[in-house]
């Protein structure tokens, strides 16, 4: 089973659009969000094509699975437009032998989290950089923002499938990073 994991839309139709593509493209079988699907935050400028209600309409669309956690700018009416899950703080995951801690970053970050086995991954998006790192037996991994990337990383998401973490660009469609994990 394939999975695109994607962080940080912030309402942008634009990107939103090249993550569908992507979803497609790739040939996945479920959407992990981890949080910031809607809202753009006081913090952020307004992404390419800001539309939240296009990015619902587009979401919602899907037939395919999709989950979700909630990010620091996600709130409840969200929920009640996007119709699947994203209001819960953490999710886990199995993968084999091991755990796939999923959150946002907010709440929970790879210093402060609930206690986890050497081996298991840290799933989390919130700082709009691609991570993947080893911190105290745990992987670590973020796919960066498909929206609103910082530190001059690119519009991205990940896919995962049988132990294989692959980090995409959205904007060339091509895979720039990856990770296998012995599940």
């Amino acid at each position: 089973m394939k999975t695109i994991i994607a962080s940080d839309i912030h309402g942008s139709a634009y990107y939103c659009g090249l993550l569908l593509d992507t979803l497609r493209k790739e040939g996945a079988d479920t959407l992990l969000l981890l949080g910031d699907t809607l809202y753009h935050g006081p913090r952020n400028d307004l992404p390419r094509d800001y539309a939240p209600k296009e990015v619902t309409a587009m979401l919602t669309g899907l037939t395919l699975p999709i989950f979700g956690v909630r990010g620091n700018c996600d709130a409840e009416i969200d929920q009640t437009v996007l119709g699947f899950p994203i209001m819960a703080d953490y999710s886990l995951f199995l993968a084999g032998r091991r755990r796939i801690f999923v959150t946002h970053g907010h709440l929970y970050t790879p210093e402060e989290h609930p206690r986890l086995c050497p081996g298991d991954a840290f799933l989390f998006g919130h700082i709009h950089v691609p991570v993947c790192e080893e911190r105290d037996g745990l992987l670590v991994l973020n796919p960066g923002s498909a929206a609103i990337p910082k530190e001059n990383s690119p519009h991205s998401c990940m896919s995962y499938e049988d132990g294989l973490f692959r980090w995409i660009d959205l904007e060339s469609g091509e895979v720039y990073q990856e990770h296998r994990w012995e599940a």
